[in-house]
């Protein structure tokens, strides 16, 4: 049968057909005009009609009828056309991304030449984004980009500060900080709308909100209202996801978006491509998991199923193939019973442990058997690889090592894993090893790669270590208030914050240990030196200046 040709513009729009009769109807295709891909096919009583889809490019303009799906939705319809978006309506995701190729990333990472600070870095924000200590710590100690170095160690007199080669922002982030001013600053007559945080840092985001930019929705996926108040549902006419219009942009931030959300925002007709800020080492972890799922693999996600970044790498694996969600080592545990157990006891047993993290259809007695492991980039490397090198060993126990290779995917052990993430960690991990009296690691409450790095400074130096948001918590010498991240707690704390000693006891000329997770800005760990110093009588502290010509004498 001839397929059926839809055309779509930049901001997803369709173009269609008002018929004599007053119904909206097929637009007629030249089938010679524009590439054409596959994006579903239409079951009729005359067989199977593929449905080939193209796009204009943003430079492009066709004239015509044309109109968003939801606006569609609502007007009188032919047949055929009803026929056609009910068909493509669960693929609707793919359409801003059609011939894409697999060496192609939606947002490549900005070089050091395109970077573009100056949009960020004004006088109301200078302070949280700008730090000339970082800059020059950064410029002596990071000779690679993926490989850390020697800490810096930074003598002030009175009290010295180690800092890791690498820490704070990855390159992720900064592409989507850039994105993300650039959009509001270029398009002031317009509402600016961020899918949710644009990291987990409460201080950039409430500079964005200052600024104009609004979020549609919680970091665990909850509807906001245009008052910050979470909406009653998803459906209440109050969520600002329900008053979105044409006209308006919305950024899909570094975590990516799950291919649900992707669709709302197609139906709405907003352009997403251009405004999507998604990290390419997660859109990396994306074309693993298809690439797992096309060689038959089921693909296990190492992550926090309530995190964005896991939420959409799940919808997207499973839009490929089976995918379950595990969230640490008791949870591989749990899946090794379910692998091993008679096929009578494997429903119930999986069921008690995966309820909710698994995709639609998925059937424990078939799609456990061939087993692909990738993660939550912001989760610690170790962990990971612990997990897949315990899998191997129960697939080894129960098919047999010579058939390991069949069963679960080994071609690249970790390959998903964010470099980003693992060289902050590196680099702590030679940071601890230094002479310490106190670990301050920064971040926002809910950033799982801060956290990864709290836990290494809290298995060297335990309730020396320190988990904080910024300056404001470093209270004096003897209290800092210590963030209780939520992770693995067998009891629920009446408190998520503590006041507790900085040092365990008087300590003459103090080493602090200092460093930030990949959403914390350089501005904040300089703010948190200038605090503690201010501890200190001023005679007894070196000047900044002074610390920026010893960094720069010993490279």
């Amino acid at each position: 049968m001839e397929p059926i040709r839809l055309l779509f513009d930049s901001s997803n729009h369709l173009l269609v057909t008002l018929r004599a009769d007053g119904l909206y109807g097929l637009a007629s295709m030249d089938a010679s005009d524009h590439s054409w891909h596959e994006l579903a096919k239409l079951e009729t009583s005359a067989g199977t009609q593929p449905i080939l889809c193209a796009l204009l490019s943003s430079s492009q303009h066709a004239e015509g009828n044309w109109q968003t799906i939801h606006n569609l939705n609502s007007l009188p319809k032919a047949t055929d056309l009803e026929q056609v978006l009910k068909s493509i309506d669960d693929q609707l995701y793919r359409i801003p991304y059609l011939g894409m190729g697999e060496n192609e990333y939606i947002y490549r990472f900005r070089t050091t030449k395109e970077r573009n600070r100056s949009i960020y870095i004004d006088g109301q924000s200078e302070a949280l984004y700008q730090s000339a200590l970082c800059l020059a710590i950064k410029e002596a100690r990071r000779t690679k980009e993926k490989s850390s170095g020697e800490p810096a160690v930074l003598d002030f007199g009175a009290v010295s500060y180690v800092i890791p080669s690498h820490f704070g922002f990855c390159l992720g982030v900064q592409n989507a900080i850039e994105r993300a001013y650039e959009t509001v600053a270029m398009h002031p007559d317009k509402r600016v709308f961020m899918l949710s945080e644009l990291i987990h840092n409460p201080f950039v985001n409430e500079d964005l909100l200052a600024r104009g930019l609004r979020y549609l929705q919680t970091d665990k996926g909850l509807p906001l209202c245009a008052d910050g108040q979470i909406a009653s549902g998803v459906d209440a006419p109050e969520a600002l996801w329900n008053q979105l219009t044409e006209n308006d942009i919305v950024i899909i931030p570094a975590f990516g978006a799950t291919n649900e959300d992707k669709a709302r925002l197609i139906r709405r007709g907003l352009s997403i491509r251009e405004n999507d800020a998604t990290c390419m080492l997660v859109e990396k972890v994306w074309k693993a998991a298809r690439r797992y799922a096309q060689e038959g693999y089921t693909v296990l996600i190492h992550g926090k199923s309530e995190h964005e970044e896991t939420k959409a790498t799940f919808s997207n694996s499973s839009s490929y193939g089976p995918a379950l969600m595990l969230r640490n080592m008791e949870h591989a545990r749990r899946l090794a019973e379910v692998i091993q157990a008679d096929p009578s006891q494997k429903l119930a047993l999986f069921e008690a442990s995966f309820a909710g993290l698994y995709s639609k259809g998925f059937d424990p007695l078939k799609d456990l058997e061939k087993i692909a492991v990738v993660n939550q980039t912001t989760l610690l490397r170790n962990e990971t690889l612990s997990i897949i090198d315990y899998l191997r060993d129960v697939i080894a126990s129960k098919y047999g090592e010579t058939e390991v290779a069949n069963h679960l995917w080994s071609k690249g052990k970790g390959d998903t894993l964010c470099y980003a993430t693992q060289v902050n960690q590196d680099a702590l991990h030679k940071a601890v090893e230094q002479n310490i009296d106190a670990a301050l690691v920064v971040g926002g409450k809910n950033s799982s790669n801060t956290f990864q790095l709290y836990r290494v400074c809290a298995e060297r130096f335990g309730e020396r270590a320190h988990y904080i948001q910024s300056e404001k918590n470093i209270l004096s010498l003897e209290a800092v208030r210590h963030y209780i991240f939520p992770y693995n707690l067998t009891n629920v704390p009446s408190t998520v914050e503590e006041d507790r000693p900085l040092f365990r006891k008087p300590i003459d000329k103090p080493r602090i240990l200092l460093t930030g997770g990949a959403s914390c800005p350089d501005g904040i760990i300089q703010q948190v030196i200038h605090r503690i110093n201010g501890f200190f009588p001023p005679d007894s502290i070196r000047p900044v200046e002074d610390i920026l010509e010893a960094i720069g004498s010993n490279t």
